[in-house]
């Protein structure tokens, strides 16, 4: 079964409650990342081209339920203005009179934005009142924020039950083919590259890929644990020694299926770290053996497993990448992920998928974020999809 898409359904003169995702990382007022808003673009123009008219929800932050100034979505609107070159109102509620009244008065081709959905505690909630108050804005709804897809909210779930058609944008349509389809029958051969901090978190994930992959490549912190489970020592190293019988099973399975499982064989350490700060102490790298000295931590995966990296993406035709290799944000410990980055965006022979907040984030960072394939917008979505889960905001849509 394919869920319907906005290519399903006719947009003229309706209005559409588009549910985005500008949960966009903000400085002093500043949006400091647009990933997010470029991706909600396909599908905001296409609604107001055909003559429709953009209605648009979204959250910011975790304001708890209350109304809160410094989680408005004001400074959003004036973004997403200049992107779409006309102007976007900005509605400073988000349900009720003062929302249905600004909505009654949009004309054909325009575009609104209401305030953060998430000023009301029944969001998180999935309260059908506030969903029923959602629905009363349109005349038909679309779920384009792939990012809070796997939540079950008022204003991704809740609201597609008392506003039909309900159908999937084209952020989540595109996400849905290259998490779903373009990993579930990869071309080979499919390297998949997982990184962060915990094995815990991804043990489902690496279980499930496992089963797909040809090989998997292991770094940031979770390779620590990985490195405990195989007798290694770690020094300091973020790890979690309750998951090491977790890292062996993956490890046992790994051989089963014949997955090539590579670890990182050396390590750049260091022997302080000061994240808050973005500073570290003496910077180091392991032996080839790959143990870590007491008083030292590592932070990012060593030349000669870059290298050997770099090499098995090289030969990839489909690449997935979720987790950086290493504390990426400071420049002493980015070499890894950057290098990764930089190899998955030379093999133009592959698919090349980048999943996981912190992963976009690296790539951006190392400027290869346009000579990818497809950077998903998603972080738990993205996780909770390639394990195999149901995401709700989907779920609710309709099926072709």
């Amino acid at each position: 079964m394919a869920t319907k898409t906005i290519d399903d359904i006719d947009l003229k003169g309706k209005k559409a409650v588009i549910r985005v995702d500008f949960n966009v990382p903000l400085k002093n007022g500043e949006i400091t990342d647009k990933t997010r808003i470029y991706g909600a673009l396909p599908t905001i123009k296409k609604v107001i081209s055909e003559g429709g008219t953009a209605v648009l929800l979204s959250h910011l932050g975790r304001p708890k339920g209350q109304a809160n100034p410094k989680f408005s979505l004001e400074p959003i609107a004036k973004a997403l203005s200049e992107e779409l070159g006309q102007a976007v109102v900005f509605v400073p509620d988000c349900r009720g009179e003062i929302a249905e009244k600004a909505v009654a008065e949009l004309a054909p081709g325009s575009v609104a934005l209401l305030e953060n959905v998430r000023f009301y505690a029944g969001e998180e909630k999935n309260d059908a009142e506030l969903a029923q108050d959602f629905a009363k804005l349109g005349d038909l709804y679309i779920n384009d924020a792939f990012g809070t897809a796997h939540r079950a909210h008022a204003s991704t779930a809740g609201v597609a039950e008392y506003l039909k058609p309900a159908v999937a944008g084209y952020l989540i349509e595109k996400e849905l083919a290259f998490l779903g389809d373009k990993t579930e029958s990869a071309e080979k051969p499919f390297v998949v590259i997982l990184g962060g901090a915990k094995v815990s978190d991804k043990i489902t994930v690496i279980n499930r890929l496992l089963e797909k992959a040809d090989t998997i490549l292991i770094g940031g912190a979770m390779a620590y644990t990985f490195a405990l489970a195989k007798g290694k020592t770690v020094g300091d190293s973020l790890c979690e020694p309750d998951a090491i019988e977790t890292a062996k099973s993956a490890l046992a399975k790994a051989e089963e299926l014949g997955v090539k499982f590579l670890l990182p064989t050396d390590n750049v350490i260091v022997d302080s770290l000061d994240f808050d700060n973005m500073t570290v102490g003496n910077v180091d790298a392991t032996g080839p053996d790959g143990n870590i000295p007491d008083g030292w931590e590592g932070v990012d995966i060593g030349p000669e497993t870059t290298k050997v990296y770099v090499e098995e993406i090289s030969k990839a035709k489909t690449v997935l990448m979720n987790g950086p290799m290493g504390i990426f944000e400071i420049e002493a410990c980015s070499k890894g992920s950057f290098a990764i980055a930089k190899a998955c965006a030379e093999n133009q022979d592959a698919v090349t998928i980048i999943g996981g907040g912190d992963s976009v984030k690296a790539v951006n960072e190392a400027g290869y974020g346009d000579k990818v394939t497809f950077i998903s917008t998603g972080g738990g979505a993205s996780l909770e999809f390639l394990e195999g889960k149901t995401l709700p905001g989907v779920a609710a849509l309709e099926q072709k």
